[in-house]
């Protein structure tokens, strides 16, 4: 008779804790999310990467992988996620044109999907209800990169270094599609052409995000064109660098030499540029905030709850994480 009282209580109790632990996994722990990332080595998305595992510690079983900047590999990463029936997946595509291929496979095995930083078509996320996509406006970034390229060409006459009242200038892109890439090198220019100032663009390459690449671009730019360049535009910090780096090695920055560069993320390295006087500004993309918005609706769609965040805004299926202009002025409030 005891032992039947006690298989009773034994079974009352498992009963209560699968209740209390509505949301977790069927084997009672906790919810299982998938993350992949385009390549770990990326400086923003290291910040990106961090914040997320961070948030996961305690509240969710997260898998991290490194598709080590190949679609392929993501797709093989993708598979695995879904065969290991995850909860919920997060990806940073490598290729944002293979988001589609990954969604049809995530709705066929049932696990909602959370994109960040590489935006899908419209037509990709409209495959599914349980699609959604985390980032930030990158005309945006742009817009406020030209304008921080205006303000100072207005406020330095001697910038104009021919006299011809005509901003000659260097484009350094991103990865050739990317919507950030092309929408910082558009917007930049319409926002400096909106201020009424005359561009003429010297040469335009592509540096990948990478800043030893964009080493060698300025290199060449530098050794082609010389000091007809008065301004290095760059799609994010990481080329920013890599050019004042390029420039230092020609006799920049010191000795009263300088050439204005701006790059967009708001680094750590990039804001210590801006303390140095070699980088003229920079435009805050929020890893932080992206990263915890991504983590909170991969964990609302792992657990069955509605998908919500305060880390942005949110806008149906999409969460917009405003950007901040950040110059020599006020980089010590982005430290």
């Amino acid at each position: 008779m005891k032992k039947s009282i006690m298989f009773v209580l034994i079974f009352v109790l498992l009963g209560a804790m699968a209740f209390a632990g509505g949301g977790r996994d069927k084997a009672g722990g906790l919810p299982t999310i998938g993350a992949a990332i385009y390549k770990f080595d990326d400086t923003f998305m290291s910040y990106m990467r961090n914040t997320i595992e961070e948030l996961a510690k305690g509240k969710a079983d997260l898998t991290m992988v490194d598709s080590q900047n190949a679609q392929p590999t993501q797709n093989d990463q993708v598979d695995q996620f879904i065969t290991k029936k995850m909860k919920s997946i997060a990806i940073n595509p490598v290729d944002r044109t293979a988001a589609g291929t990954i969604i049809d496979k995530a709705k066929a095995g049932n696990v909602p999907v959370v994109f960040f930083n590489r935006e899908p078509f419209a037509e990709d996320m409209g495959k599914w209800d349980k699609v959604f996509y985390v980032g930030a406006k990158a005309e945006e970034s742009g817009t406020m990169q030209g304008e921080i390229a205006a303000e100072w060409w207005k406020a330095n006459p001697s910038a104009d270094k021919n006299g011809d009242g005509v901003l000659q200038y260097i484009m350094l892109k991103g990865e050739p599609g990317h919507q950030d890439a092309e929408l910082r090198t558009e917007f930049s220019i319409k926002a400096v052409t909106a201020a009424g100032i005359k561009v003429e663009l010297l040469a335009e390459d592509t540096a990948m995000w990478d800043r030893p690449r964009a080493v060698e671009k300025m290199d060449a730019f530098w050794a082609r064109f010389g000091d007809q360049i008065e301004m290095v535009f760059c799609n994010n910090d990481d080329m920013a660098l890599g050019a004042i780096e390029a420039l230092r090695k020609a006799g920049f920055f010191s000795g009263g030499k300088y050439l204005p560069v701006v790059g967009v993320d708001a680094t750590a390295p990039a804001l210590q540029a801006l303390s140095e006087g070699t980088l003229l500004g920079t435009v805050l993309n929020d890893a932080k905030n992206q990263g915890k918005a991504t983590f909170d609706i991969a964990f609302a769609l792992a657990t069955g709850a509605s998908p919500t965040t305060t880390a942005g805004k949110m806008d149906g299926k999409y969460v917009w994480v405003p950007y901040q202009k950040v110059t020599r002025d006020n980089f010590k409030n982005f430290q």
